[in-house]
């Protein structure tokens, strides 16, 4: 059986007042370079399977499963700014001082939320299919969908609602696959509160925020996941910050077409490094 790349790292907990938190850690003694990778809404750390094996033995690698997501559950109320409180602890306890943090969609905001209070240690931001902090980038009935999301959700039979999910992040049937094993850990209540959560959350959170450290946004050609194409393109627009279009990839463009999320990535890590 072929040994996945999750298990040469090292399994971590952290015990919180709300749950434990699992995360996998792999220090490289030949760099100081630090990469933390952060999953989107419902996914886990697998997300990351393509990019923690492309960088392999060439820096310290970090990854976990977001609070109230795939191992770290139970977990009392999932929030941005515990979900970022609580990566500055496990941060802490590795003597992280730095490093290039990587998000995907919900990913990116627990990373923006970091950036308000802890902008030193943000070494770089690559975001991947998530969208800006910033009250001018969407509207009166922007903010009103987000509210609605638990209870739309829960008008799906739940097999229907992890396929749909998983069909409308993914374009690859491997990436699929991928997302589909993740939000097979939840119940339809807990997947439906989880989603109403994250997109609530994200507007208790939201702010105007600027972003001073090196960053590039990233997304994937089919991204069909709410208004995520138009949210970054606007973001370039208004902050300059490089943009790329993925070919062949959608909400998990990461996954769908690795190869090529992984080359832009080491393009920008090459000026920053």
């Amino acid at each position: 059986m072929e040994t996945s790349i999750f298990e040469m790292m090292e399994p971590k907990r952290l015990e919180t007042e709300q749950g434990s938190i699992f995360y996998w850690y792999s220090k490289c003694g030949d760099t100081n370079v630090t990469m933390v990778f952060l999953h989107g809404l419902t996914a886990d750390h697998t997300l990351f399977e393509k990019q923690i094996s492309h960088y392999w033995g060439q820096a310290n690698l970090l990854c976990w499963d977001a609070p109230a997501h795939g191992k770290s559950r139970p977990y009392q109320e999932f929030s941005y700014d515990d979900a970022a409180k609580v990566l500055k602890q496990i941060l802490d306890e590795e003597n992280i001082k730095e490093a290039i943090f990587i998000g995907q969609s919900m990913g990116g905001y627990v990373i923006q939320t970091l950036l308000k209070h802890e902008p030193q240690m943000v070494k770089g931001f690559i975001g991947i299919d998530t969208c800006p902090f910033g009250e001018r980038y969407y509207s009166r009935m922007d903010r009103w969908w987000l509210r609605q999301m638990e209870w739309m959700c829960m008008c799906f039979p739940h097999d229907l609602l992890i396929y749909s999910i998983a069909k409308t992040c993914t374009y690859t049937r491997e990436s699929f696959d991928n997302m589909r094993a993740a939000l097979s850990y939840y119940s339809k209540r807990e997947l439906c509160h989880l989603l109403g959560a994250g997109y609530s959350g994200f507007l208790k959170e939201n702010c105007d925020l600027t972003i001073k450290c090196p960053a590039l946004i990233i997304v994937g050609e089919y991204d069909r996941t709410g208004k995520v194409k138009k949210y970054c393109a606007e973001w370039h627009e208004a902050t300059h910050i490089p943009f790329v279009t993925i070919p062949n990839a959608a909400h998990n463009s990461n996954f769908d077409n690795f190869e090529a999320v992984n080359l832009e990535m080491d393009n920008f890590i090459s000026k920053i490094r």
